[in-house]
């Protein structure tokens, strides 16, 4: 079972940008977690990472050809405004889990609007690094009920 994690614009910088808000976790930590725990769970995790929403978009489509077994989007600001990458994630028939490492509820305004919450199975905010680690356990659980 493959997994692919995507992350999205400015993510490159966890570790650096607003620790307040996301830790001093680096994104190769983090997918080195997920790493982890796809051995423990049995599954691949590929991780990729952008700051260009046509390239996010690309990866996207790369991915329904792939026929990945489920996919985890971290968008970062994409989240709110991409209708592209929205419309991308909408081409997948597998299920995607939308994370975030912040509460994004209880931040500004423009951050509590997800334009993917029609196409994702769920969301997941709030819980740092954990955000990542428990998108990824109902991620495999989803694909694990759908292959059956």
């Amino acid at each position: 079972m493959k997994i692919l994690v995507l992350h999205g614009i400015n993510l490159n910088m966890f570790g650096q940008r607003e620790p307040k808000q996301y830790g001093t976790i680096t994104l190769a930590e983090i997918n080195a977690r997920l790493a982890l725990l796809g051995q423990e769970l049995g599954v691949q995790v590929e991780n990729y990472q952008t700051n260009s929403e046509g390239e996010m978009c690309e990866r996207i489509h790369q991915g329904h050809t792939e026929a990945v077994d489920a996919v985890l989007i971290n968008a970062g600001a994409w989240t709110h405004y991409s209708y592209g990458i929205r419309d991308a994630l909408a081409m997948l028939t597998c299920p995607i889990v939308e994370l975030h490492m912040s509460n994004i509820h209880a931040r500004e305004e423009f951050r509590r609007v997800s334009v993917f919450g029609a196409v994702v199975m769920g969301q997941i905010s709030g819980f740092g690094v954990d955000s990542y680690l428990l998108a990824l356990r109902a991620a495999v659980s989803a694909a694990q009920a759908a292959n059956k």
